[in-house]
């Protein structure tokens, strides 16, 4: 026996293989099992909630099923939300198994959840079946529910104030994972979420393919039909996604992260704007603007003594005075990290009011969740550094 497993990977060696079927589980959590056995003599399973509404029902066919399998598959996923073949209680049982055979929902495990005491809103931790972690946040409001999710495992993009881009990027997000963050939030929360906003972590234009899949699947009528007036994405300005998301037919908010007044600020604030000049951003947003006549909202980070000067007013009120926009302040969280301070609440004001005085739409983003982890990034690290033996002094100052 012990010859046999001695070509295995050693996760596999080491599994309890008489054990319960409760160990199993547990010594199998975070690995797609089936695509790791074996040196790969068996076949990973197919993500089937990454499948939209015309390709679920052209995989069934091609798997020797009639079409209207795929409908009732989808309506089960998307809609009634299950996350287990066995629950899915119109299908025959030969069908399940042949699903479960083949097929694999991606799960997503609640590794933490916060709730704040301060405003209706709740933040998670999800683990992903690879041991990767993401977060979302639910904030509750009079109008409806908002979710905020995450685009990828970690992020590249390398803004200077983000806890999210420390550690880099793992992976992209599947289109699967992507939705399940907003299934999860309602499920748990028993409420329906309306509106979506993709600023968790990651850079969604850097995993274009599958961010504009799960945008035409949450808007789909066979499935949770969000609308798509009511989703906004944010980007630090991936300046040729930028023109090609203009060109989809899609009709969702645009949020560029501008963060400086300059040029020489946001090469300051975020590396990517070494390889996409400022003039060529907003080139972008005025074409995304002219294609779907949905006005670009820009989001702007203020840092105590970097961003929030009188030359960062010239310089705000000279790029955005003759734009059809909306500008949204920010003031910075504090991460371990970075020495980047936030400004004062009166100084934030001062700043938004001598904008307004020169014709800028602009707001401060109310904050949520101040007592908990709610800026992006930090509850996720806060939790591997538990894991390590760490204080929380040693993730973040806030």
């Amino acid at each position: 026996m012990k010859k046999m497993h001695s070509g295995l990977p050693e996760n596999i060696r080491n599994f309890p293989w008489c054990g319960s079927s409760k160990d199993f589980r547990e010594k199998t959590k975070g690995m797609d099992f089936i695509s790791h056995c074996f040196g790969g003599e068996m076949m990973s399973k197919q993500d089937i909630c990454s499948l939209n509404y015309e390709e679920i029902q052209e995989e069934m066919k091609r798997i020797g099923e009639k079409a209207f399998r795929g409908r009732q598959i989808y309506e089960w996923l998307h809609v009634k939300l299950v996350d287990d073949f066995s629950q899915m209680t119109n299908l025959s049982k030969s069908l399940r198994e042949k699903l479960e055979a083949h097929y694999e929902i991606p799960k997503l495990y609640v590794a933490a959840h916060q709730i704040s005491r301060k405003d209706p809103t709740e933040k998670f931790l999800f683990e992903l079946s690879d041991g990767n972690m993401i977060e979302s946040v639910l904030m509750k409001y009079e109008y409806g529910n908002s979710v905020c999710i995450s685009s990828q495992a970690g992020c590249r993009m390398g803004c200077r104030f983000c806890a999210s881009t420390i550690g880099g990027l793992k992976r992209n997000l599947a289109t699967s994972e992507m939705l399940r963050q907003i299934y999860q939030v309602q499920k748990i929360s028993g409420e329906r979420v309306s509106n979506i906003v993709i600023m968790g972590t990651g850079e969604p234009l850097d995993n274009y393919e599958n961010f504009v899949k799960f945008l035409h699947m949450i808007s789909d009528e066979h499935g949770l039909h969000i609308s798509q007036r009511s989703i906004t994405a944010s980007t630090c300005g991936i300046v040729p996604k930028m023109h090609e998301l203009a060109e989809e037919g899609l009709q969702i908010t645009l949020a560029l992260s501008l963060h400086g007044s300059s040029q020489e600020k946001r090469r300051e604030l975020m590396p990517v704007a070494n390889k996409y000049a400022l003039p060529k951003v907003l080139e972008a947003c005025d074409h995304y603007f002219e294609k779907t006549g949905r006005r670009v909202t820009f989001e702007y980070s203020l840092v105590k003594g970097v961003n929030d000067r009188e030359e960062d007013i010239r310089g705000l009120t000279g790029i955005l005075r003759h734009r059809n926009c909306h500008l949204n302040l920010i003031p910075v969280n504090p991460v371990r990290e970075r020495d980047y301070q936030r400004p004062t609440s009166e100084n934030a004001l001062e700043f938004k009011n001598k904008l307004e005085k020169n014709g800028i739409n602009v707001t401060i983003r109310r904050e949520r969740g101040s007592d908990i982890d709610g800026a992006c990034g930090q509850l996720r690290r806060r939790y591997a550094a538990g894991n390590k033996g760490e204080t929380d002094e040693t993730i973040c100052n806030d």
